[in-house]
């Protein structure tokens, strides 16, 4: 008997690398409780990630804010000497649909420099703060392309209320070509169902929703569409003992519910499908090589 359809489809495993401050939610829930700074949790909770995919043998693409990485240089060595992939999360989290094209340049030419000098290898992909690369910023491919990146992960083909476009293509496809170079647009995962596209790439989603049912997904996406999903998540999302400062019920339901059964619900995922980082599964530059962690 021959393996099942789609056992042989690698999916792409993403990570990214923010201080749990950085969310979306996080900052709308305490915009009114002055200034101060937060405790930084970036470095345990990546470590608590690298160990984790350490133990399955799996590498993946891990999005670094810009900030973060000049904050932490050895945190990115240390994701670069696992084998990983760096890529680019922007140098601060700023959303890119309410910036300028001469302030995106900036933004991620200044977090390309420092993740590549860090990381000792050419940073091939992006992905925007809060999928903020929506159908009113087609600029930012044009950017992208130009500032030499070679794909691109900032769109979510979903209904959300806070991002997503759920008329997008949900498959890989070229976003950009000109006689320099194309970007590629690799979607994070959905799976296609009643007609509506369902969040099958991770995220609070995976979260909250039953690790099965999210699993399923991606495997129906493998399985009838001979394709790879984008799967994502924050280290963050695995920090269960992070601050909790006062904030409305439904800021913490969307930012905490979720995190102390996330470690174990990934170990089940990872045990159960093939991951790669992004640049490998698209067949880009060369494999990442694992090599010794530098402190």
């Amino acid at each position: 008997m021959g393996a099942p359809a789609g056992a042989g489809i690698v999916n792409a495993l993403s990570v990214d690398v923010e201080e749990y401050y950085h969310a979306l939610v996080f900052q709308e829930a305490t915009a009114g409780l002055g200034g101060g700074a937060w405790e930084s949790r970036v470095e345990p909770s990546t470590e608590r990630v690298l160990a984790l995919l350490g133990r399955h043998g799996i590498r993946g693409t891990f999005f670094v804010l810009g900030e973060v990485a000049a904050a932490h240089p050895a945190l990115v060595r240390r994701i670069a000497g696992a084998g990983h992939e760096v890529a680019c999360h922007g140098y601060r989290h700023a959303r890119v649909d309410a910036a300028t094209p001469p302030a995106f340049r900036a933004d991620v030419r200044r977090a390309k420099a420092v993740l590549e000098d860090l990381a000792g290898a050419a940073v091939l992909g992006y992905r925007a703060p809060n999928f903020s690369i929506g159908r009113g910023q087609p600029w930012a491919f044009d950017v992208l392309l130009e500032e030499g990146f070679e794909y691109d992960s900032s769109t979510y083909p979903i209904a959300h209320d806070r991002y997503g476009d759920r008329t997008a293509p949900r498959a890989v496809h070229e976003v950009r070509r000109t006689p320099r170079g194309r970007l590629i647009e690799f979607p994070i995962g959905t799976v296609r169902l009643l007609g509506w596209n369902l969040p099958a790439g991770g995220g609070g989603y995976f979260r909250v929703l039953p690790g099965a049912l999210v699993q399923a997904g991606i495997r129906r996406v493998n399985r009838c569409e001979r394709r790879p999903t984008m799967f994502y998540f924050h280290p963050w999302e695995l920090d269960p003992a992070q601050p909790r400062p006062p904030m409305r019920w439904r800021h913490r339901a969307r930012h905490y519910a979720g995190t102390r059964r996330m470690e174990r619900k990934l170990e089940t995922l990872l045990a159960g499908l093939r991951f790669a980082p992004a640049r490998d599964v698209l067949g880009l530059g060369r494999p990442v090589p694992a090599r010794s962690a530098v402190a």
